[in-house]
């Protein structure tokens, strides 16, 4: 049995996004004083929408929207239809809590059984998930996808390295889903303890955070795997599952046919062509419990135009680049992360791990700090030398003076969660 419809046209794929958004503000408008209020202030009933272009008059959920309904924001369903509900932090304190009905739960885990065989997993594989449980949508997701599959799960979640390495060995498992640092922690963990050759590993799926190309290298290396691919999801939009990387790896395969996604500029909110780097705005198509119209994940990337040479007929978008909320400002100049990130990865001299230190001199003047371990097999007498070429690109490409660090390999602490990249220091904290 195959998950993903082969024989999707463009064409087809238009005509199920029209009748689901149909659906959604109609479902939305009648069930959710919240929607109502906000479509009715925008000045759109739903009988407007009549082609997938009148998106563009709906109005913008954003996660504030989220907390202000806390705790059951944007609800649409009856309390009795609730089944299950999953939670991730909020900006002000409290959780954006998200509530889920049986077809909800159901659609999450056909839709990540696509994931799982868009990255060749099949009934025969084993897969060894170390991604958290509980409220955080990504073990519950991972795991559902994986029985609806048939395959074996293995719900190690955030355990110690010793637990994971004990199971990967035992159990032999095939695929390893974590986050990009947990899997780099655990291909040093794996390389160090000289169990390689006693794994049965072929594929990793990373997802939660971004990861940098030298980092999947690194990954590569280490766990001498055939392939990593990249999944996307929000708990607001389910969670995890909501598209990946086909094994050509030409960009993230998302459900068009669950999803309209559309990209805007951050600044002025007006839709860009694709192509265009943008922030990442999703309309859900029949999700009942709390659906989407028009929200703002904050992520950034872009709408790849050109088809994938694979034949999955479902549209392409990038690789997330970094967050609108993670950008700082230094020295007047707005920077990304993942600005940072790029350059680096450009140098084989330093590993795939860094730190991005702002601090205020005694003169009032800010001073960014960038601390980057060196390669494993770089030598020490070259920081210098290497630091200053780092410094000189970030110079010519972001316009900022920066003072780099080179560390020795290790050197920087490693995580089972997401790695913290920028500590600003300007304010004490």
């Amino acid at each position: 049995m195959s998950f993903i419809p082969y024989d999707l046209t463009p064409e087809k794929i238009e005509q199920i996004q029209l009748k689901g958004l149909k659906w959604t503000v109609k479902h939305a408008y009648q069930n959710s004083q919240f929607y109502k209020k906000k479509i009715d202030t925008a000045g759109v009933k739903p009988e407007d929408i009549q082609s997938l272009a009148d998106i563009r008059h709906l109005p913008f959920t954003d996660k504030e929207d989220l907390q202000t309904g806390y705790p059951f924001p944007l609800l649409s369903v009856p309390f009795e239809d609730i089944i299950r509900i999953h939670a991730s932090s909020g900006t002000t304190g409290k959780r954006k809590v998200l509530a889920y009905t049986q077809k909800d739960v159901d659609l999450w885990a056909h839709m990540f059984a696509r994931c799982y065989e868009l990255a060749g997993v099949g009934p025969k594989d084993r897969v060894q998930i170390a991604v958290g449980y509980g409220l955080w949508t990504a073990g519950a997701g991972f795991q559902a996808g994986c029985e609806k599959l048939g395959a074996m799960a293995i719900p190690v979640g955030p355990a110690n390295a010793e637990m994971h390495c004990e199971m990967l060995v035992d159990m032999k498992a095939t695929v390893f889903c974590s986050t990009a640092s947990m899997a780099l922690l655990m291909a040093e963990e794996i390389h160090t303890r000289n169990l390689v050759d006693q794994t049965k590993l072929k594929t990793i799926i990373l997802g939660a955070e971004r990861c940098s190309k030298s980092m999947r290298s690194r990954i590569k290396e280490l766990m001498q795997v055939e392939h990593i691919y990249d999944i996307y999801g929000l708990t607001e939009l389910y969670g995890p599952g909501t598209g990946l990387d086909c094994s050509l790896h030409q960009g993230i395969h998302y459900w068009a046919d669950h999803f309209i996604f559309e990209i805007i500029d951050p600044v002025t909110l007006t839709p860009l062509p694709p192509g265009q780097a943008g922030e990442l705005v999703v309309t859900t198509l029949h999700k009942q419990a709390a659906p989407l119209i028009r929200y703002r994940t904050h992520d950034l990337t872009r709408l790849i135009e050109k088809p994938c040479d694979c034949r999955v007929p479902f549209p392409m978008h990038d690789h997330i680049t970094g967050r609108t909320d993670d950008m700082f400002i230094y020295r007047a100049v707005n920077i990304y992360p993942s600005q940072i990130d790029h350059l680096l990865s450009n140098f084989d001299q330093v590993g795939s791990e860094y730190q991005i230190h702002l601090k205020q001199r005694e003169n009032g003047r800010d001073l960014m700090i960038i601390q980057v371990e060196r390669g494993q097999n770089s030598p020490a007498d070259e920081d210098q030398k290497t630091a200053e070429l780092i410094a000189a690109e970030i110079r010519k490409k972001i316009l900022v003076r920066t003072q780099v660090e080179i560390t020795g390999y290790g050197d920087l602490p490693r995580t089972q969660r997401k790695s913290k990249r920028v500590f600003d220091h300007r304010n004490g904290d």
